[in-house]
Order: C-alpha cells, then structure tokens, then sequence
C-alpha cells in the first residue's frame, strides 16, 4: 500500500540539507511512499531528485503567514500517512494524518541539529545521515562546470555574513600552501552563492588559469551541490556550500567562529571543525552586539597552519 508523506522542511540550504537525513531513512522505511515536500524558494532545487517525488509546495513567504495558509488549503484534502513538520507549524496538526512527527519544546536544541531532527522522529542520528538528491541534469551540469581530470579542491571563501568570512587573503594563502604539498597537481574550483561574488573572485583571481574552475553563482544550489559531489576535498565558512559538501561524502572542512559549531559544525565521518580561538560568547556574546550593523569579519584569530594542519590531519 503507498503511504503519502508530507514532509515540511527549511528555507535555508544548510537546514534544509540537513534535514535530508530524516527523509532519506522515511524513502528507505517505506519504499511505497510517494512524499510531497513543503519548502522555500531557496531550497526547491535540492529535493526536484528525491526518488518516489510526489510534488513540490513552494511556501514563498508572506505577509500575515498567508504561505501557511496556502499550504493548508493545499493539504487539508489529503489524507496523509505521515506527516513530519520541521517547522513546528499549526498546518500539521490541522490536517489529517494517522502519524505526525513535528518539531517543538521537547527537542534538545543544544545538540547537533542532525541529532535533533533525528529525535523528531524517533531514530538514532546514524539512521538520519543527510544525503543529496542531484537531478540527471544538475549531474549534467555539474560536469560542465567541474569537467573530468585531476582532483578537485573546492574552497567556499564566502557566506551570507561577513562576521563569519575567514579574510580571503587568508584562503588565498591557505590554497598556494596546499597547492605546493598535499594537493599538488590538483585544480581548484572557487564557490560562491549569488552576490558574494566580489570575494569569491579575488580567490579565483589570485589563482593560477590554468588550474582554477568557476562554480561562483553558476545555477542554482542543486546544481552547486551536484558540483561540489565532484570535488576530492572541501574547505569553506559556515555555510549551505558546507553542508552540501559534507552531505555528498566530500572530505569537508568547516571554519568556525561567531556560529556554533556543536549545532551547525559540518558533519559526517568525512569532515573536520576549525574554530577561532575565542568562543562564540567571546566574539558576540557582550551587552550591543548587533550582528546587522558589522562591517569587518569575527575570524581573524584562526590562523592559516591551523587549518592547513587540519587539512592535513583529514587527508591522512
């Protein structure tokens, strides 16, 4: 018998990846399922290849919660199987459904959000590894950009705050050290997500032509996540690009400093966590921080062989 799933999920890329590790053991519990999922504009294109897709609901905010409202009047007339609310929303306990796994008050929100969502329904964090989901075509593209050849090194020198950007002149030192031992003859493919892409180019500029990839705002963040699944190596800010890595098996390094990295650290046997030396209490944690009103990076304090030792202890 098909089970129908509803499954509502973030409008953020690195919540969103990691919210694939629920869906990926809901796809291998019930292989009849046919599963409709319920996200942001922003996310859509890393679940348009999850297998046994029923349907993608877009919820493009809006004013009053209208988008909730939408998505009710679309569910309400479904009977569903199962429905998995990441959101904590009133939509799913208000449409019908024999099972209901929603997120609230009882989740441990001091723990790894892999393991927090693990908890939403009842599994171990090793049964909820999170997964991509490239499309025939993203794995198309994702070829165009990153061709076949000799190993790939992606670096994310961008994110969407600049509290959290390790200075690019760092990464730029970090990839000629790396270039020089452990990853010689490798080429390089610089990331960078739509209007980050004034960083992102003073890497890609710095770097030899005949060795560096442009992946910076090349498609969409299915099609970055496709690309980045042919890289031998990741090394980036917390971000979507680091989640994506780590969740396509690429040997992944995060680089932490004002975000905590014991609830969003990049995650996987694969990865690795490299952190400033102040504590995020040190670096935002004082009476007027206003993250809005920053104008320079927090990471300044993670020194270069820090992270090319980690680079090195993972490549080991």
């Amino acid at each position: 018998m098909t089970q129908r799933i509803l499954f509502i999920t973030s409008t953020r890329i690195g919540d969103a990846v990691l919210s694939t590790g629920i869906l990926s053991y809901i796809l291998k519990t019930y292989s009849n399922s046919r599963v409709t999922i319920a996200c942001g504009p922003l996310v859509e294109t890393l679940f348009q290849g999850v297998p046994n897709l029923d349907k993608i609901i877009v919820l493009k905010k809006q004013s009053w919660k209208r988008h909730w409202i939408k998505l009710w009047k679309t569910a309400v007339g479904t009977q569903w199987d199962i429905v998995i609310d990441l959101r904590n929303s009133a939509v799913s306990r208000l449409i019908p459904a024999r099972k209901r796994f929603i997120f609230g008050n009882h989740i441990d929100q001091t723990q790894h959000k892999i393991v927090q969502n693990a908890s939403v329904i009842r599994v171990s964090e090793a049964e909820a590894q999170p997964r991509l989901f490239p499309t025939p075509e993203q794995i198309a593209k994702a070829s165009t950009l990153i061709p076949d050849g000799t190993p790939v090194l992606g670096v994310g020198p961008t994110s969407n705050w600049i509290g959290k950007t390790w200075p690019v002149e760092n990464f730029k030192t970090l990839v000629a050290q790396l270039l020089e031992s452990g990853c010689a003859g490798w080429r390089v493919a610089v990331f960078g997500a739509p209007g980050e892409e004034d960083i992102a180019y003073q890497l890609y500029n710095a770097l030899p032509p005949d060795i560096r990839l442009d992946v910076i705002a090349k498609g969409t963040p299915g099609d970055a996540a496709a690309s980045l699944m042919r890289c031998q190596l990741y090394i980036g800010n917390d971000s979507g690009l680091m989640h994506s890595a780590a969740a396509g098996g690429v040997p992944t390094i995060g680089l932490f400093g004002p975000t905590n990295d014991k609830i969003y650290g990049a995650y996987g046997k694969k990865t690795a966590v490299v952190r400033t030396p102040e504590s995020m209490k040190d670096l935002i944690g004082y009476f007027g921080f206003n993250p809005k009103t920053l104008t320079d990076t927090l990471m300044r304090g993670l020194k270069v062989e820090k992270v090319a030792q980690t680079v090195r202890n993972l490549m080991h």
